[in-house]
This record gives structure tokens, C-alpha cells and sequence, in this order.
């Protein structure tokens, strides 16, 4: 397991990172605390959780999943995990978070209330790397940045993240932190695959120039890149078949994930993958670590056996015919999630 260092902070840590967003829905507490200890032992010390989970976001369960990561934590020593939670962005975007009765925010309030309860929650008294979930681009950035310092400053976290920002977010955040004098953003979690490409444009030039490191989400584009949605197939129990039949925006959020342009470059690419003999999944997870802005890429799973695709990319470079032949799926069916 290869091991990167998160933006410009002391912290190191391995290049793949269990996400754990289906557990405590999808996956129930022994599953979850097997697959934890698994990737443990296989030399996976990063795990990513958020307040907000498990998904898809529900009260009945909301905040089940830092538990369920809070009681497997105290079985290993703490300085050897690296713990990654989230506080809830605005709840007026495309879903409305659970915590707080959805009136969540980047404000002093919010920020205050969602760490003790992380940190309560996962039974530690700190997170290594707090994020924020989703942007507040209406309130100012500020605000936002003073409380997170003063959470660092406290001991209570080691560094701050965001998480779903823009480049102009990004670059707004890290300008309010020179101008203040406080802790800035080392890290932005967001969605990144081949069938989602667009960080290229513009934020992987922002982390290369500000030294923040990319922590990608959903390289397998959420279960898409192994093939399991091909030919309209709506697997049972799969995050996306549930969204289907939610309907509205979760419904909105999984036709772009699953639509006619994603499932044919995933045909595709699931030809290159068998050519050069791996899974799809594998050579999904292995392309996304394989880029300079990258230090982390966030993996999740809902079966114990899908660990196995991706601990097989563990120390695996994808050959340069293996990265052209991705590159010309993608520049013929340009932008597939829109």
C-alpha cells in the first residue's frame, strides 16, 4: 500500500481510503466492522465517515455510521487510524440533511454542535481530517474558516477539508485563510472517475498551485463501474435502484449517474479492463490513484466481497496503452455524468 501526504499537513496516509457511507443501512454493524478490519490488516489506515451517514439520508438512521466506526476505532490503537468525518453543508441543495431538522449550515452554530457530536459519536477526542460536506456559498467564508480554526487551534481537529466544493469556493476559502491568518483547507472531497472527469478542468490546476490534495469519491462512479447496471439492469439493494424508486432529486442524482452516455463508456471501458486482465472495478480504482493531484482515493463497498477488486489495486500502475485506450473512450463519449 502506497502512502501519500495530504496537501501541505504532517499527515500521511495510505493512498486508498474506506468509505463508509453505506454502513448502517446498506451494510449492518458486523458486515461493516469485518470489512473495517480487513482493510486494516491489508494496510488501509485512512477511513472517511461523515455525520450525515449512512445514505441515502434518513433520520430513522442518520448518524448510525460514525457510531458503528466509533466502536471498531476503539479496537485499534489511535495514532495508527486516520479519521475523516464531515459536518452537513446547507440543507437547501439537492437533498435536505437529516441533522439538526434540516436546518444545517457553515455557521458557528452548526459547525459548534456537529463536531462534539462526532467526536462523541466515534468516541475520540479528535478527527484528523474534518470537512465541510457540501459548500455554503451564502455564507461567508469567513465565518466558516474562523470556527474551523478555532477547532484546530483547540486540539479537537488536525486539519480541515471541504468536500463537493468549486474552484471558485476553493480559491475563495484559501483566500479568506491567508487573510485571516488561520488554518486552510488541505484537502477537497469530490466526485471523481472516468466517467466523471470534470475535476480536470479547472480544481485539479487549483490543487497543483495551492497544494491541496484531492481525496476523490466514487471512482467506481457509484457501483457503475462494475458493470452491475449494464443493459438496464436495477440490481436489488444497489444505492441507485433505491434512489430510482425515491424519486425527486435522488432519483434526479442516479439518472446522472446511470444514463445511456455512462453505461456505453462503461461497456467500453469494461473491454479495456478485461483485455488487461483485472476487473473493471479494479482498473477504476487504480486509474484514479494514478494522478498527481490525487493523495487518497475514497472507496466504498456493500458486500464484504468487493473488497477484493479493490485491495487488487492497491500497488497496481496501469500501463501508458491502458491509459490511452481510457483517454480515447473518454474524448469520444466527452462528459458522460453531463
Amino acid at each position: 500500500m502506497q502512502r501519500r501526504r495530504l496537501g501541505k499537513s504532517a499527515i500521511v496516509v495510505s493512498d486508498i481510503c474506506m468509505g463508509t457511507m453505506t454502513f448502517g443501512s446498506q451494510v449492518d454493524e458486523a458486515t461493516s466492522l469485518r470489512i473495517l478490519d480487513r482493510c486494516f490488516d491489508e494496510g488501509i489506515d485512512f477511513f472517511d465517515t461523515a455525520e450525515g451517514y449512512p445514505v441515502p439520508p434518513d433520520a430513522k438512521w442518520v448518524g448510525r455510521t460514525e457510531e458503528i466506526v466509533g466502536k471498531w476505532l476503539k479496537t485499534k490503537p489511535r495514532d495508527a487510524v486516520v479519521i475523516a468525518t464531515k459536518v452537513s453543508g446547507p440543507s437547501h441543495v439537492w437533498f435536505r440533511s437529516p441533522k439538526r431538522n434540516g436546518m444545517t449550515a457553515l455557521d458557528r452554530r452548526n459547525i459548534t454542535v456537529a463536531v462534539e457530536e462526532s467526536l462523541q459519536k466515534l468516541g475520540t477526542d479528535y478527527i484528523d481530517l474534518y470537512q465541510t460536506h457540501w459548500p455554503d456559498h451564502g455564507t461567508a467564508y469567513d465565518e466558516t474558516m474562523e470556527v474551523l480554526d478555532e477547532l484546530v487551534r483547540a486540539g479537537k481537529v488536525r486539519i480541515l477539508g471541504c468536500s463537493n466544493e468549486t474552484s471558485w469556493g476553493l480559491m475563495k476559502s484559501i483566500a479568506a485563510s491567508e487573510r485571516l491568518g488561520t488554518a486552510r483547507y488541505q484537502t477537497i472531497q469530490n466526485n471523481f472517475s472516468m466517467n466523471n472527469r470534470r475535476f480536470e478542468d479547472e480544481l485539479a490546476q487549483v490543487c497543483r498551485e495551492e497544494g491541496v490534495s484531492c481525496i476523490p469519491y466514487s471512482p467506481i462512479g457509484g457501483g457503475v463501474l462494475t458493470g452491475k447496471y449494464a443493459n438496464g439492469a436495477r440490481p436489488e439493494g444497489a444505492r441507485f435502484s433505491r434512489y430510482l424508486e425515491l424519486g425527486g432529486r435522488q432519483a434526479a442524482m442516479a439518472r446522472r449517474f446511470v444514463n445511456d452516455r455512462s453505461l456505453a463508456a462503461t461497456d467500453r471501458y469494461a473491454e479495456i479492463a478485461k483485455e488487461a486482465g483485472m476487473s473493471l472495478a479494479t482498473m477504476a480504482v487504480a486509474w484514479s490513484k494514478q494522478h498527481d493531484f490525487v493523495a487518497s482515493t475514497i472507496v466504498g463497498v456493500s458486500k464484504e466481497e468487493h473488497v477484493d477488486d479493490i485491495l487488487a489495486a492497491a500497488d497496481l500502475k496501469l500501463s501508458d496503452d491502458v491509459m490511452k485506450a481510457i483517454d480515447k473512450v473518454s474524448k469520444e463519449i466527452m462528459y458522460p455524468m453531463g
